[in-house]
């Protein structure tokens, strides 16, 4: 009972947030909407981001010296010189594994 709850709740939500994709055509966006759309994901990214780095679980602001904050400060110069997400999430997680097992 509880896994098809699950499985129920999780396909109506699928479809609602679906449904307004598949209902809204191209050429109802006007071309400055679509513009204006085109910078939500940089808007929501540093949102999702900034707590996950620079706040610990009871939200209060992490020191300088934290892996996270290194790591992450090692996978921005990458992200900037290479242009590779791949490259840029690869060099994070390595940077942030060594800083924590050398360390």
């Amino acid at each position: 009972m509880i896994w098809s709850t699950i499985v129920f709740s999780g396909l109506i939500t699928y479809l609602l947030r679906f449904s307004m994709i598949a209902l809204i055509k191209r050429e109802m966006l006007t071309e400055k909407t679509k513009i204006v759309l085109s910078y939500v994901p940089s808007a929501v990214f540093p949102a999702i981001i900034f707590p996950a780095v620079f706040l610990d679980v009871n939200g209060y602001l992490l020191q300088i010296d934290n892996p996270k904050i290194l790591a992450t400060g090692i996978a921005v110069i990458v992200g900037l010189i290479s242009k590779n997400l791949i490259l840029t999430i690869f060099s994070g997680l390595i940077s942030y594994w060594i800083i924590i097992f050398a360390f």
